[in-house]
């Protein structure tokens, strides 16, 4: 079975290089991308679509043109204070947590927010429920989201920052009769 993942389009939130909020919106390339994106997924075999509730997942499946079921699940890691806000603007408005964040950025909880580790449980939850279910699957989501399935592949959440999934790109995890896993995708983006 295929679990397969697309990353919203480039969102206006991505350009002003914020830690995404729930409600910012696709780019006029972000738009482009899904679009050239959809010439690929509709190449591709999935009986379910899930979605991730925030406006650009919404958007992109728009794009997309699929019915889908919205799963929280699988929504962006909820950054709680330092929502709308640039690295720089973190730094200087929360100086102590950010130093927290990035001297341990699996378990610390940030105000509000989540940890990587919190957000893992939820991710892996949602994957192995999948997986019981044993049939292909599209998901419209979140780069942090995809990077954490690709952990779940290793069991080693702390793989997060070894990955890298671009805006529009989609991203395919196989699973095979004997539940082993491996990443048959990373990255495609068609141009």
């Amino acid at each position: 079975m295929d679990i397969i993942m697309i990353r919203h389009g480039q969102s206006e939130a991505n350009l002003a290089k914020i830690f995404g909020t729930e409600d910012t919106r696709l780019s006029k390339e972000g738009i482009r991308q899904i679009k050239r994106a959809k010439k690929h997924i509709d190449t591709l075999s999935f009986s379910k679509v899930y979605v991730s509730p925030f406006a650009r997942t919404k958007e992109t499946l728009h794009h997309l043109g699929f019915q889908a079921k919205e799963d929280k699940r699988i929504q962006e890691y909820d950054f709680g204070i330092f929502s709308g806000l640039t690295n720089e603007e973190i730094e200087k408005k929360y100086p102590l947590e950010y130093q927290e964040w990035i001297e341990n950025p699996m378990d610390y909880k940030i105000p509000e927010g989540e940890s990587l580790q919190i957000v893992y449980r939820r991710v892996k939850n949602f994957l192995e429920e999948v997986i019981e279910k044993n049939e292909n699957v599209l998901l419209v989501t979140h780069a942090g989201i995809i990077r954490l399935a690709f952990c779940w592949v290793f069991n080693k959440p702390e793989y997060f920052f070894k990955f890298k999934v671009t805006n529009g790109s989609v991203n395919i995890i196989t699973v095979n009769e004997d539940n082993f896993k491996y990443i048959k995708q990373v990255n495609f983006s068609p141009r």
